[in-house]
């Protein structure tokens, strides 16, 4: 019997968030300089663009701990569209003034600031739009229903501070719907900022999807498997979750102690009460994802294990230790998801790094989902070692040199002890650009897709690493300094080396 799997044939992928794409006021957005880059992608084989989620970030910047599942993040609003199609009233994005945006990393601060301006403008400008226009706003606000609760939570949340809602006034804490409208009717313009800002949001997206779709590069999204307790999600379904109206945690999420912990890791993110979203016939779950393929044509499934099973903590516990596994009902869910995709095969991949147990496997296998591979876990001088390439089986997997959550290759190859490094380069050929040393390993495995981090291909170093896990301090900052004309070298070559491994359309 053929497989069903949403990866058919040897390709190549490269990672890099919009956020780091050039050309934004203070970040990448969905403009005309992500057009370039897909053009750049296809231009030179590359069938797959990968990035972390599109949603908003958390203060630290974390797009891994949103405060909506749904939206997108405004500072991706591109200005000179809203410009060009008369949304807002300014000659240039010059006429914004930004103090001291930053040319090497993203000022999270100078965003808001920006995303506060271009609300401003764009209620400045919506009294003077066509009604076509108008009607499409609001055809496109009755078909997302999440966006209400979405703007009402922001406003409410701006109103107090940036306060947690578990510490906002009782009234707006519980989510008193009969209170609420009264209030609304005096926020009414902040709402509709917010609503307009992610309708701007949806229609740019749409639009580099359908270029990227022109251009055969498929885009690969990332849905975090938790969300965040301080979000709209948990506020407007407190009964999903582990959580009571006080917001307080019931029970949490987290990893039991393994060899990197001895007390294990607590997530403080609330876990799922399953037995009501099965009785909701998995409503919530099955508009998530419905919303992220509206958004992506693959999905990588951060924490896929916890479909199988998940490492449950009493919601006061001060670590991980005390906690026990959980079984939950992935295979009916991913069921449920097939049927509404009305596919032979879903597209999603795997993240199953990691210790993982047999019935995750079971779980992969069964849906024959992709799993994940990372090169730069494979040489502890472990001959079991699951990512070394040669314990790689079979072709169903995506294999990485490193990802959001790794040091760059350099820095990694850098860090290793001499005996480390000898033993490597007795086994492999071994440059002098660690780099790109590894990613031709990386294109000679086994595996359909071959992914690889902008930093990598530039043989940049941990200076510009976006993400240490366990810290909150300068994380999810990093930017391209350069216009894409001067890295198409470096995407050439990245390109031409697939093409040596059968890897591009070329």
């Amino acid at each position: 019997m053929s497989i069903k799997t949403v990866l058919s044939k040897k390709s190549l992928g490269v990672l890099m968030h919009p956020s780091c794409i050039p050309g934004g006021v203070v970040c990448g957005t969905f403009g005309k300089v992500t057009k370039e880059w897909i053009k750049k992608l296809h231009k030179h084989g590359i069938e797959y663009w990968q990035f972390l989620p599109l949603t908003p970030t958390d203060s630290t910047g974390s797009p891994y701990s949103s405060p909506s599942s749904f939206a997108l993040n405004p500072w991706f609003l591109d200005v000179d569209d809203l410009i060009e199609k008369g949304f807002i009233f300014i000659s240039s994005k010059k006429e914004l003034e930004l103090k001291n945006p930053k040319t090497n990393y993203i000022d999270f601060n100078v965003a808001d600031d920006l995303t506060k301006r271009l609300g401003h403008l764009l209620l400045q400008g919506w009294g003077s739009q066509s009604e076509a226009r108008k009607l499409d706003f609001h055809k496109w606000s009755s078909k997302n229903s999440w966006v209400e609760d979405y703007a009402i939570f922001v406003v409410v949340r701006e109103e107090f501070n940036m306060l947690p809602w578990w510490q906002w006034p009782k009234e707006f804490k519980i989510k008193n719907n009969n209170f609420l409208k009264s209030w609304i009717n005096t926020k009414n313009e902040k709402i509709l900022i917010q609503k307009l800002i992610q309708w701007h949001l949806d229609e740019q997206w749409r639009d580099i999807k359908n270029f990227a779709k022109s251009c055969n590069v498929k885009l690969i999204g990332d849905l975090p498997f938790y969300v965040s307790r301080d979000s709209v999600d948990v506020w407007s379904n407190k009964s999903l979750f582990s959580i009571l109206k006080n917001g307080d945690l019931i029970f949490q999420s987290g990893v039991p102690p393994d060899y990197f912990s001895s007390t294990g890791q607590l997530w403080g993110t609330p876990t799922y009460f399953w037995s009501k979203h099965k009785r909701t016939d998995f409503d919530w779950w099955r508009k998530r994802f419905k919303r992220q393929f509206e958004l992506v044509d693959l999905l990588r499934l951060d924490h896929f294990r916890g479909l199988a099973g998940y490492w449950r903590v009493k919601g006061n516990s001060k670590t991980a230790i005390s906690g026990k596994w959980i079984n939950s009902p992935g295979r009916i869910l991913l069921n449920k998801i097939k049927s509404d995709l009305g596919t032979d095969y879903l597209p999603i991949i795997a993240e199953d790094l990691g210790v993982i147990t047999p019935n995750v496997e079971k779980l992969r296998h069964n849906f024959e989902l992709p799993g994940m591979k990372i090169l730069q876990f494979a040489f502890d001088g472990n001959e079991h070692n699951p990512y070394l390439p040669k314990n790689i089986e079979g072709n169903n997997w995506v294999v990485y040199t490193g990802t959001h959550d790794n040091s760059t290759s350099l820095s990694w190859w850098e860090s290793l002890d001499d005996n480390s490094k000898r033993r490597i380069k007795d086994e492999y050929k071994f440059s002098e650009n660690p780099s790109l040393s590894l990613i031709r390993i990386g294109m000679d495995t086994s595996a359909n897709l071959f992914i690889v981090p902008i930093q990598d291909i530039l043989s940049l170093d941990d200076s510009s690493r976006l993400n240490i896990p366990g810290t909150t301090k300068n994380n999810w900052k990093w930017k391209l300094n350069r216009p894409l004309e001067e890295i198409e070298e470096n995407i050439k070559l990245f390109g031409d080396l697939g093409n040596n491994f059968g890897r591009t359309r070329k």
